[in-house]
């Protein structure tokens, strides 16, 4: 991409760059609030969205930090809010990730959960000395033997 030469070109870049900013924490916010509903599907629905709109945003940042001397120039106040909006979709990325987070411990937790049930239920069923269904041994423990004398 060209330099920024002119002060309207400067703010025409900030601008343009906020308005993606927003664009972007609005739908890692929609992200967010379906993961939260258990609403896994329309959330990932999002991504290529999302993904869009990050390599966009990485692409514009890079741009704007070749010309970020002359930006900090041309428009300080249009700056500062780009700053803002910065520390405001850092928040919601933040919130984003805890929310993902949470919703990977919890399904790793069923998932678990629902593989041991399976296991314990075509695990063979055994008898002990006693004529009784013998309890099944945890993964990695020997099974009793009684002996007999």
């Amino acid at each position: 991409m060209s330099p920024i030469t002119t002060p309207a070109e400067a703010e025409k870049a900030l601008d343009n760059l906020a308005l993606l900013i927003e664009k972007l924490r609005g739908v890692v916010e929609e992200e967010t609030a379906l993961v939260h509903a258990g609403r896994l599907r329309a959330a990932a629905a999002l991504g290529e969205t999302k993904a869009e709109f990050a390599g966009r945003l990485f692409a514009g940042g890079e741009w704007l930090k070749a010309n970020a001397k002359f930006l900090m120039h041309a428009a300080p106040t249009r700056c500062a809010r780009l700053k803002e909006l910065q520390d405001l979709f850092r928040s919601a990325l933040q919130r984003n990730m805890i929310v993902l987070a949470t919703a990977h411990a919890v399904s790793e937790g069923i998932v678990r959960r629902v593989s041991g049930d399976l296991a314990r239920k075509s695990a063979p069923q055994t008898y002990g000395a006693s004529g009784r269904t013998a309890a099944n041994p945890k993964r990695g423990q020997p099974l009793a033997v009684s002996r007999v004398l």
